[in-house]
């Protein structure tokens, strides 16, 4: 039944389908394919299912359409005009007759996503007529313009049918797009055409095998030895329903649209470029660039840098270790300033001046902005290559292959990041880089890889099923019945629950298995540990149980977030307090409870890594603040910094809580001060260190618009905590997926209030991070400092697109 295909693509029968190409649509270049079928079939139902990964935003992009003009159509397609959502629209006569969209938005460009429409206008609910699924979750739909029972649209006429446009030639599409299905006559859900892994438990493609139906057909793009209808826009359905490409390309070098940017991972890198399968780094739009900010075409692989001022430029996927390289060819060094810089930059600082970089005027600067000895000028017409080895510390630049200066050297800690990073300070630089999603130039040297998921480091967790991140982070909803309930998570016994109302006004509450389930702990407040026979009442083993009190009221809904430690608690006397742990090595946390002897002390934490963060208060002493030590109140403000968690202060350094300078692998260090030392007074501490992939502890600055900064965790989040830190006034606010499980993500709970679950479109939850989408002055303010912590759904070297 199948053609044959790129050799790299194949359909195992027990899954593991490869995806061997994707097309690249430059809207800029008016990119499309197109065909006509010969005869009209079932106008009523069919099924579109495609991979996509987007690179712009901002305008209407249409993924599919079919019709024979401006007033009869039907297409379906992002909409950037209000927002980012998906839409179906039905359009007959210059009336429409039909139309719904989701109330989700997608403008994640970082990885893939997998969209399937499923039409059957023959439904008895009108719900049930168009049905739009984003990563196997059927997306909840506005539905503006009923689809009448039985209505026709203009799909499987014979009209005009596009990928990537409108049947006028409007509405481009700006992105990639592999392994397309279409299914005439058939509603399907995205069951046919994907399967979830069974390792990560991430959505993957599967080969389709069921019937096509008449004008049905499949592309997959993997032939790209032209770009004629029977080779870059053949059917592999075995119909021969082949597409006519318009304004592709497929020659060699930059310009080469058939990329091995794919949704499935696979293959060896031997340095040439364009050989291993999975996504790809491009250049990333979500990033605060600078004053002339850049525009990205060609599938955010080509930048052109508008303005005077400078502009930064950076990459989709930073790594922690091994060896890495890209090319980047100079198309203008720019005009009315002095250079262009390409290099490397910490994510701690992506729009600082010190990246490490060669300029266009010859100087080569460490990380730190120091300069190092010059290398030649380069200009419009040379290749940079850039080799980094973040285990020895070193990037190493290269003109034409010829490598240049000095070795600059950077200093990297675990828990950072170095990503690719660019800038200018001339006006209308432009560039093209390559990842290795194409034939490098020149081969990498020995040992570095391209830039892509199939070369990332296999994580620590969310790797196999045993390790996925719900088995030690993780996120439970219920709603009260007055009685008694287990709440289950992801499959493992937690050993620090962390409970809040949702729907009414109510202290949270704290339990942990060192001062075990019925001593709780109040966030908001400064009493002492309570005993509630009724609050939570056992950790089992997937999950914890809750009786008639205080988390479990009739009718009320609650959220649970849940940290597994090591179990029952034993001695450590690392430190100069001898302390009683619960530590989970793997996944960085630890419960701690010791007893404060008011002199300046080391406690042992059991995480064998130095901890980033630090929750803390005393259990029996009334009065006393919530404790909170992050490493980036030190570097942004000291040693003595901490911050209270049960008020909306700011940071404060008059007191002697923690003392950070002690921190090791094996202990934290405190101060005399009473908040987490006082003589006899008995503690609680939560610490935790940073874990790939897992969880991440940082800071970042505001800037008070919709399109806020964009941070890097590293994986796909599955909670995050923020708090403003230069002035009081804001609160600790946090962000789940279980409460928000589309984009934008809008509900949070308030760590240091006894409030109902609120609700604010503030952010953006994305595959590799999370983007501030609203100018609250709690987690978006003008040039305000706030600290972060989360933890993840799923690492970035699987995650998909949100």
């Amino acid at each position: 039944m199948f053609a044959a295909k790129d050799t790299l693509l194949t359909r195992p029968s027990g899954g593991g389908y490869q995806i061997s190409r994707s097309l690249r649509f430059d809207s800029a270049a008016s990119a499309y394919l197109n065909r006509t079928p010969s005869t009209t079939t079932n106008r009523t139902t069919w099924t579109w299912s495609g991979w996509v990964k987007r690179a712009s935003f901002g305008s209407s992009q249409v993924l599919f359409g079919a019709g024979p003009d401006a007033s009869n159509y039907t297409i379906f397609y992002f909409s950037g005009t209000v927002s980012e959502n998906l839409e179906i629209y039905n359009y007959t006569g210059a009336v429409t007759t039909g139309y719904a969209y989701t109330t989700s938005v997608f403008r994640d460009p970082s990885a893939w996503y997998h969209v399937v429409l499923a039409v059957d206008t023959t439904q008895g609910t009108s719900a049930d007529r168009t049905k739009i699924y984003v990563n196997n979750v059927l997306q909840p739909i506005t539905i503006s313009t009923t689809f009448g029972s039985s209505v026709n649209t203009w799909v499987n006429t014979n009209n005009s049918h596009r990928l990537g446009s409108t049947p006028t030639t409007s509405a481009l599409y700006g992105g990639y797009m592999t392994e397309v299905n279409f299914i005439d006559g058939y509603q399907y859900t995205p069951s046919s055409f994907g399967e979830t892994n069974a390792d990560t438990g991430v959505w993957q493609p599967k080969a389709y095998s069921g019937s096509y139906g008449t004008n049905g057909f499949e592309l997959n793009f993997s032939d790209n030895s032209n770009t004629t209808a029977a080779t870059l826009g053949k059917d592999y359905s075995g119909n021969g329903n082949n597409f006519t490409p318009n304004n592709f390309s497929v020659t060699a070098g930059a310009g080469n649209d058939s990329l091995v940017d794919s949704p499935t991972s696979y293959g060896t890198d031997t340095g040439v470029g364009g050989e291993v399968r999975g996504n790809y780094c491009t250049l990333n739009p979500l990033y605060i660039n600078g004053a002339g900010t850049p525009a990205y075409t060609n599938g955010n692989l080509d930048m052109l840098a508008g303005g005077t001022g400078d502009s930064y430029f950076g990459g989709t996927i930073p790594v922690s270790s091994g060896k890495w390289y890209y090319e980047c060819l100079i198309n203008a060094v720019g005009t009315g300033g002095t250079s262009i810089l390409i290099g490397i930059c910490k994510t701690s600082a992506p729009n600082g001046v010190n990246i490490g970089s060669y300029r266009s005027t010859s100087e080569i600067y460490n990380l730190d902005g120091t300069a190092q000895t010059a290398g030649a000028t380069y200009a419009a017409g040379d290749t940079i290559g850039v080799a980094i080895d973040i285990d020895a510390g070193t990037v190493k630049f290269y003109k034409n292959n010829t490598g240049q200066g000095a070795t600059p050297s950077f200093t990297f800690t675990a828990g950072t990041e170095v990503f690719v990073r660019g800038r200018s300070d001339s006006a209308n630089p432009s560039a093209t880089f390559n990842f290795g999603q194409r034939p490098f130039l020149y081969t990498a040297p020995s040992g570095f890889k391209a830039l892509c998921t199939q070369n990332l480091p296999t994580p620590t967790i969310g790797a196999t099923t045993a390790t996925t991140a719900n088995k030690f982070f993780d996120v439970s909803l219920w709603t009260g019945n007055g009685s008694s309930q287990s709440i289950t998570n992801g499959g493992f016994q937690p050993d620090w629950v962390w409970t809040k109302t949702r729907s009414t006004v109510q202290d949270s509450r704290l339990v942990d298995v060192n001062r075990g389930v019925s001593q709780a702990l109040f966030s908001q407040l400064t009493n002492v540990e309570t005993t509630e026979s009724t609050g939570i009442t056992a950790f089992n083993s997937s999950g914890f149980s809750v009786g008639s009190g205080s988390s479990n009221g009739n009718g009320v809904t609650y959220v649970g977030w849940q940290w597994k430690g090591g179990g029952t608690g034993v001695s450590n006397t690392a430190g100069s307090i001898t302390s009683t742990v619960s530590a989970n090595t793997t996944s960085g946390f630890s419960v701690v409870t010791y007893t404060g002897t008011g002199s300046a002390a080391t406690v042992g934490h059991g995480l064998g890594a130095t901890p980033k963060m630090i929750i803390g208060r005393s259990r029996t002493n009334s009065g006393f603040n919530w404790g909170v030590w992050h490493t980036s109140l030190q570097s942004l403000y000291g040693n003595n910094a901490w911050i209270r968690l049960n008020t909306n202060g700011a940071y404060d350094t008059t007191f002697d809580v923690f003392d950070p300078q002690n921190n090791t692998s094996s202990v934290f260090g405190i101060g005399t001060e009473a908040t987490m030392n006082a003589n006899a007074s008995n503690y609680v501490a939560y610490c935790f260190a940073p874990v790939a992939g897992y969880s991440a502890f940082g800071s970042y600055t505001g800037n008070g618009s919709t399109d806020g900064p964009f941070v890097f965790c590293g994986f796909r989040p599955r909670f995050v905590m923020m708090k403003r830190t230069d002035t009081s006034g804001t609160n600790w606010q946090m962000y789940d997926t279980s409460a928000n499980p589309y984009n934008v993500t809008g509900n949070y709970q308030t760590a240091n209030l006894s409030n109902v679950e609120e609700y604010y479109a503030s952010i953006d939850i994305l595959s590799n991070g999370f983007k501030l989408r609203n100018v609250d002055g709690g987690i978006n303010g003008s040039a305000n400092t706030y600290i972060f912590m989360a933890f993840a759904e799923n690492p970035f070297k699987y995650s998909l697109a949100r």
